[in-house]
């Protein structure tokens, strides 16, 4: 049968079309963020880290997800908006648990861990045990658009990227040794960012005594 060059043109109309509407998405997702107020407050990363994995247990235990926590109690609280970080902290979760949906021969573990990074900085990992990643589908992660998941739109991570980076800090991911994938952040701590500039006062954090 001769090509449909009429119906073949619309397609390409209709993707091109599709791609700059998804852009604008992702546009004003991203500027939705810029404009709303930065809510900077001194955050404890261990502390927002439990009331994230509070908020998903149920999400955990319905998929079957053996989940480990070390969460340090020595961090360095961070300058940020705690809103916008367990945000972060979430879609870093949920990638974990949908990741070892179709995993049967071995614990679904997720690890999320908090610790010191070097002197003046904190860092948050997530580890799953799911089926991992190869090296090309890892460079392309953080890219908008860009997914593994069937009914995903892609934009998760990528807006993830831009709130750590917000926070004068970086968000990665690696394989592991064995099965599945690390997703970690770092962020400066509130010391190095500097309270004054951020419009904060040096002051003990309120413990509630």
């Amino acid at each position: 049968d001769p090509i449909n060059v009429d119906g073949a043109r619309e397609t390409v109309r209709r993707i091109i079309r599709d791609g700059n509407r998804a852009a604008d998405v992702i546009a004003r997702l991203r500027a939705l963020f810029s404009r709303r107020a930065f809510t900077l407050e001194r955050v404890d990363l261990t502390e927002a880290a439990l009331e994230v994995i509070a908020l998903s247990l149920n999400d955990l235990q319905r998929n079957r997800v053996v989940l480990e926590s070390e969460l340090a109690d020595d961090v360095p609280v961070v300058a940020g908006d705690r809103v916008q970080l367990q945000q972060v902290m979430l879609n870093l979760l949920r990638n974990a648990v949908d990741a070892m949906i179709d995993v049967d021969d071995r614990p679904r573990r997720l690890v999320i861990r908090t610790e010191r990074e070097g002197t003046d900085g904190v860092r948050l990992t997530v580890r799953d045990a799911g089926v991992g990643l190869d090296r090309q589908t890892m460079n392309k992660l953080f890219d908008a658009f860009f997914t593994t998941k069937s009914d995903g739109m892609g934009i998760g991570l990528s807006i993830s990227r831009s709130i750590i980076e917000r926070h004068h800090g970086r968000l990665w991911a690696e394989p592991n040794d064995g099965p599945g994938t690390t997703f970690a952040f770092s962020i400066p701590s509130l010391g190095v960012t500097g309270a004054d500039a951020m419009g904060l006062q040096s002051r003990p954090l309120d413990t509630g005594d």
